[in-house]
């Protein structure tokens, strides 16, 4: 059994609240760059605009938004860690209280949806944990903001609508809302499981690197279709109109009621901070 101690997870997760709201992960910014020809006129402006701030950020060590977002952890907790002194959700939280105060990070998280009083350290932090073999921790931390998070949506469809209904409903939500998440947009889409289940489902997709190839081809072939029919949209760099609406579309899915087709579309704008660490 290997011992961690607790301030050991504190200390990794200050420093990736500090490193992923200052530097863009290169997939995404690799992404962005190859972007720029597709687009003329005030869209590629924007485009360069967009990198010339993640290089700014980056260099000065400022966050790349205003808003930096609920903190997400998906965790890897191996089975032959033992955490000293306290649990791993006290030191995720605390490291994110560390993090975002020390940083000058924007707190964003309110203790009552109704009473909206800010609890001032960006915590309670969403945590997701799996257990798995071995002795080590993997944490990704993926901050995420509010204007990205209000434009997705899920929705129970019947079995009925096939492949033909997901479709639809996915360019519906894009064609109304995906100008007012600040595209270029990464988009996760969650199918199957259930209502609860769904939304993670979306969500882990964005944790996909861009460019990385969906194993199970048939989504492969879904994703490459969605993302030519979401970039005919016209809708653009921060919905200015162009032919860059999506970066990327990646689809997770999982088994399902037979009576069931939930389906989840997480818009990330394209702000798509996310970082590892491994303990």
């Amino acid at each position: 059994m290997r011992k961690i101690k607790c301030k050991t997870i504190i200390n990794a997760v200050k420093y990736l609240c500090a490193k992923s709201n200052f530097e863009l992960p290169e997939d995404v910014l690799k992404s962005l760059i190859q972007s720029i020809n597709l687009e003329t006129g005030v869209g590629r402006d924007i485009l360069k605009e967009i990198i010339a701030n993640a290089k700014i950020a980056k260099k000065l060590q400022y966050p790349l938004c205003q808003d930096t977002g609920v903190a997400n952890f998906f965790v890897k907790l191996g089975n032959d860690v033992c955490i000293e002194q306290k649990s791993i959700y006290y030191a995720i939280n605390k490291g994110v209280s560390l993090g975002y105060i020390s940083n000058y990070l924007r707190k964003s998280i309110v203790s009552d949806p109704i009473k909206r009083t800010n609890t001032k350290n960006n915590t309670p932090a969403n945590i997701y944990i799996d257990i798995v073999s071995g002795n080590k921790i993997e944490i990704v931390f993926f901050p995420k903001g509010g204007g990205s998070e209000n434009a997705s949506e899920l929705k129970m469809l019947t079995p009925s609508v096939g492949w033909k209904g997901i479709k639809e409903f996915i360019l519906d939500v894009i064609n109304n809302k995906a100008e007012n998440a600040c595209p270029p947009l990464i988009i996760g889409i969650g199918i199957g499981g259930d209502f609860a289940s769904v939304g993670l489902l979306s969500k882990k997709a964005l944790l996909r690197e861009i460019g990385s190839v969906n194993p199970n081809k048939k989504y492969f072939d879904r994703e490459q279709e969605l993302l030519n029919d979401i970039n005919k949209l016209g809708i653009g760099p921060m919905g200015i109109g162009g032919k860059v609406t999506a970066l990327a579309v990646f689809i997770e899915s999982k088994p399902t009621h037979i009576s069931s087709l939930p389906v989840a579309v997480n818009i990330q704008c394209h702000s798509h901070r996310k970082k590892m660490i491994i303990i």
